[in-house]
């Protein structure tokens, strides 16, 4: 294996398959990326065996061949180097550009690992990152509860839709047109991957391929069963606050200032005028348009902030009945929130 590659083209491909690869590897293999020439291009495959994240790069010169190397080393030499890279497999890589030489450990690439993806029998066009993007702060981190460690995909009254939830927040989100006809579970690591913009998404029952230009991401999906979160979506709220949103998240950000990890649970005096107080620390107000009867109510200030933030409308409603439901945030958007309250 030989090949003269640009550097930038490189270094951008050694980013993109390097994401898949943990930092700390029990087996040496899946701490290299595999590189392949053939065909007159170089194709980068790096995998956690959870995931496998493949792109390819035209070359300049190139005799066909193939091994796998370190692929966060490989990746910061090519991001340090200047002009083009030359690869020469002659046991070890041999790596050249300009005065500097390196010599690159190999493994064989007959031993890197392929997890056979099966057959996908759903392929969906659409902007998967923006769809997903108001969720991922729902997202639970408990493995004990590993069905919900991603987002939800399905279909609900003929359209495509994503939801999340940790228990105490819940996200929903709803996209175009869909006749994807089951549900999966995309897990944590795949949402963080997902390049921005329009892209082709292939699904089975098991396995999530999404791929943009020259580069795929395959998955295994999270083997459980998503619950039925619409059940928790109260339906008829009757007191609504009507809030800016960005100045209600920096007035919650500004009290939960002062929270520590015991200390979280902000109450709101919800009104015209939304009082927020944490303990006898901090205290401040914003202004607002309210309905209905006034109310005190304990919030998670964290939950609040992140919800908020992961928003981009200027004003939001918050639906409220007392002070032991769950609180309804909407805004103009096809999407809907859900904060638990907390006891303050």
């Amino acid at each position: 294996m030989r090949v003269t590659i640009d550097r930038s083209q490189l270094a951008h491909a050694l980013a993109t398959v390097t994401r898949a690869i943990e930092s700390r590897n029990p087996v040496p293999i899946l701490g290299n990326v595999l590189l392949a020439v053939e065909d007159g291009s170089l194709r980068l495959t790096g995998t956690d065996m959870d995931i496998e994240i493949t792109t390819s790069v035209p070359v300049i010169d190139a005799a066909d061949g193939a091994a796998t190397v370190p692929g966060k080393m490989l990746a910061d030499i090519a991001k340090r180097a200047t002009g083009d890279i030359t690869l020469d497999l002659d046991g070890r890589l041999n790596v050249a550009f300009g005065r500097s030489r390196y010599k690159l450990d190999t493994l064989p690439a007959e031993d890197f690992p392929f997890f056979a993806s099966g057959a996908f029998d759903t392929t969906l066009q659409l902007d998967l990152a923006a769809l997903v993007a108001p969720c991922v702060h729902c997202i639970a981190t408990e493995q004990t509860r590993y069905y919900l460690t991603g987002v939800y995909l399905h279909t609900a009254d003929g359209r495509l839709v994503a939801v999340a939830t940790d228990g105490h927040r819940l996200m929903r989100n709803k996209g175009g047109e869909s006749d994807l006809a089951y549900g999966v579970i995309l897990p944590r690591k795949l949402i963080g991957l997902l390049p921005k913009g329009e892209v082709t998404l292939d699904l089975s029952e098991t396995m999530v391929r999404v791929t943009s230009g020259a580069t795929t991401i395959t998955s295994k999906l999270v083997d459980g069963t998503f619950p039925d979160y619409v059940r928790v979506i109260p339906q008829a709220n009757p007191n609504l606050l009507t809030v800016d949103r960005l100045a209600f998240m920096k007035a919650v950000e500004r009290v939960a200032a002062v929270a520590d990890d015991k200390s979280r649970a902000v109450k709101f005096t919800i009104g015209d005028v939304v009082g927020l107080a944490l303990a006898d620390k901090a205290s401040d107000e914003v202004e607002g348009s309210f309905e209905g009867k006034p109310l005190e109510i304990g919030f998670n200030a964290r939950y609040v902030s992140e919800m908020l933030g992961a928003l981009d409308e200027p004003n939001v409603r918050i639906a409220l009945n007392d002070a032991s439901s769950p609180a309804v945030v909407t805004g103009d958007g096809d999407w809907t929130g859900v904060l638990m309250p907390m006891r303050v």
